[in-house]
């Protein structure tokens, strides 16, 4: 019943309501691990990984009729201009699914209590501080990985994150290609990850959630709105295999659309990458942060 609260076509109208279902889905699936594993013996350790397990259940069913959606949009529209757009509408609502997973994720963090956190996130504690301090008892006090001021530690940075980002991008496409709507599950685990740096990030404030989000997602939207996008060409040539014999010409031209989507999604990454490094730690330089 809850994965069917919102039909592609509903949420391509009015997108804005995704963000109440990706709030409310990933909500569920925090408490049902906190309900199913908290203070288990033995299967607590794996509660991080079924909050994220559950978001992907409840979300699967909207993202497989969403790429569908576009799939038969193939057929319908042939000029590339109007087809881009027609993506454009199911990109936006999957980034506000993303938006509400990062601020479900990010309340919970704040608001529960250290032992369920511990229990709930420890896997996304160990996956963002190890990258980002080593040391997860001063985890807490890290604003984000460490970029340094002169150009060239900046470069070092840029092609880091860029490569680290292409390497997420080809495995959400070979997961969508693979699994059709299997890339949501890497992509709700990306956005409880956020949610927890976030978390961290406010240092258990709520008042600083709005400073967290200018942080995180000025470059974090382009991004995740590159790897939707991989996601949206994988599930649609995956979808269009299915539906059309290969060598068809409507197979081809899916084929071709799903090329410029994945060309559009680097040249994202690519600028979501140069904000990153560039922008986003002058703008907190800005709040003294």
């Amino acid at each position: 019943m809850l994965e069917f609260l919102i039909k592609p076509r509903k949420a391509e109208r009015k997108p804005i309501e995704m963000l109440a279902i990706g709030f409310f889905y990933a909500i569920i699936a925090v408490l049902l691990a906190t309900f199913l594993f908290y203070k288990s013996a033995a299967l607590e350790k794996y509660s991080s990984v079924f909050v994220v397990t559950f978001t992907t259940i409840l979300s699967l069913p909207f993202m497989y009729y969403i790429i569908r959606l576009e799939e038969k949009k193939e057929d319908k529209i042939h000029e590339e201009n109007v087809l881009i757009k027609e993506h454009g509408k199911a990109l936006t609502a999957l980034l506000f699914l993303f938006l509400g997973y990062i601020l479900a994720f990010s309340l919970a963090f704040i608001l529960m209590p250290q032992d369920m956190i511990n229990s709930n996130f420890q896997a996304q504690l160990d996956s963002y501080c190890s990258i980002n301090a080593g040391d997860l008892r001063n985890c807490a006090q890290v604003n984000g990985k460490s970029i340094g001021v002169d150009f060239k530690s900046k470069l070092n940075a840029f092609s880091s994150i860029l490569s680290n980002n292409f390497f997420v991008m080809l495995t959400i496409l070979l997961f969508s290609f693979v699994f059709g709507a299997g890339a949501i599950f890497i992509l709700a685990w990306n956005a409880s990850v956020i949610g927890v740096a976030m978390g961290l990030f406010t240092k258990g404030s709520l008042a600083n959630i709005p400073v967290s989000f200018l942080r995180y997602l000025i470059h974090g939207i382009p991004e995740i709105a590159a790897y939707f996008v991989t996601a949206l060409a994988g599930g649609i040539i995956s979808v269009s295999i299915i539906r059309h014999k290969l060598g068809k010409k409507e197979f081809w031209h899916t084929v071709q659309d799903s090329l410029d989507l994945v060309i559009l999604a680097l040249i994202i990454l690519i600028l979501a990458a140069i904000i990153e490094v560039f922008f986003t730690p002058w703008l907190m330089s800005l709040f003294k942060i």
